[in-house]
């Protein structure tokens, strides 16, 4: 807030006092007054004047810049009007009821939306649930029935039953806060779950998997790990050489961390499609012309990595390979959420 902006608001009005003194001047010296007085009265009119805007500026500047002051210290802006103090001026008042009111008004249209995704959350969970029930029965029938035709289902099958968990995650993905459950573990475990898991990928596309001894505890929530694990092994399974595919899985162990890297040699990630690859709906060249893809894996996977405290890093190299690390913090309290 600036002084000339202050009285150049006001021009009107010490305009009006002008005139107004300009017109009891003249009235004056017609009167045969002497101009001492009438300076006099100049002085007796404006120094008031003019001390009481410079006074009410002095308080309005103090008040607004405290309140940009305490603005500019807010993560959530629009928490302003709940906090200030509630000034002593008259326009400031005004001002702070307004803004209380508008911000009444916006936390009642927040949490309409709020309750609105809320629901639909809730029927996603609840739908998926739902259908997982014929899809782990299709596939325990499919389990009984060995051939080709029949493998060839299955392995649609478990496209439909991936693509479902995906939903699940990322209806999720925006309240982990409320379905994560943070304790330590070991990542072997994890680990040989996902594998599990492929058990069958590994075997009928050929690929040779080598695991390093792993022994490391960490603090995580186990289920969304295994989630964002079986998301980078997938992909490495997805995107493989035609011949001689292999997937190594190891960790290094630090003063403050534990990396565990996912290696596999594959196709690898061109250059340009490296800075978008955990973009929210991007397949790049790679999804477009080897499988189908939703873009939403790796996106899924690095917003709960934000999520959990946990750090996702990928590397790659068209035609040689591609290399994520996963980052475990080793104390349990580097939790933000």
């Amino acid at each position: 807030m600036k002084l000339k902006d202050y009285f150049k608001e006001r021009v009107i009005y010490l305009l009006t006092n002008f005139i107004g003194f300009f017109i009891l001047a003249c009235m004056l010296l017609l009167l045969d007054i002497k101009g001492n007085v009438v300076f006099s009265i100049f002085i007796l009119w404006f120094f008031p004047l003019i001390s009481y805007m410079l006074i009410e500026f002095r308080k309005a500047k103090r008040h607004y810049h405290h309140m940009e002051e305490v603005l500019e210290s807010l993560d959530q802006k629009y928490l302003l009007a709940e906090i200030m103090e509630k000034p002593s001026h008259l326009e400031g008042k005004l001002f702070y009821e307004i803004l209380r009111a508008c911000n009444k008004s916006m936390h009642e249209h927040v949490n309409v939306y709020k309750n609105l995704q809320l629901e639909y959350r809730e029927y996603i969970e609840t739908w998926v649930h739902e259908i997982k029930t014929p899809i782990a029965s299709s596939l325990l029938i499919i389990e009984n029935n060995k051939s080709e035709s029949i493998h060839n289902i299955d392995q649609e099958i478990k496209k439909i039953d991936e693509f479902v968990e995906q939903a699940l995650y990322y209806a999720r993905s925006s309240h982990v806060s409320k379905d994560y459950l943070i304790k330590k573990f070991e990542l072997n475990t994890v680990i040989n779950h996902t594998i599990r898991r492929n058990a069958k990928d590994f075997i009928y596309k050929k690929i040779e998997l080598q695991i390093d001894e792993i022994n490391e505890e960490v603090y995580s929530d186990r289920k969304w790990v295994q989630f964002i694990l079986h998301q980078v092994i997938s992909n490495a399974i997805k995107y493989k050489k035609e011949k001689d595919s292999k997937i190594k899985i190891y960790n290094q162990k630090n003063k403050n961390n534990v990396i565990l890297t996912i290696e596999d040699n594959g196709i690898g990630i061109s250059e340009k499609d490296m800075y978008y690859v955990f973009e929210k709906g991007f397949t790049g060249e790679h999804g477009r012309k080897y499988t189908a893809s939703t873009g939403m894996g790796l996106y899924i996977c690095k917003k709960l990595c934000e999520k959990l405290g946990l750090g996702i890093h990928m590397t790659s190299q068209l035609g040689v390979g591609t290399k994520v690390n996963i980052t475990f913090p080793l104390s349990k309290f580097h939790l933000g959420i």
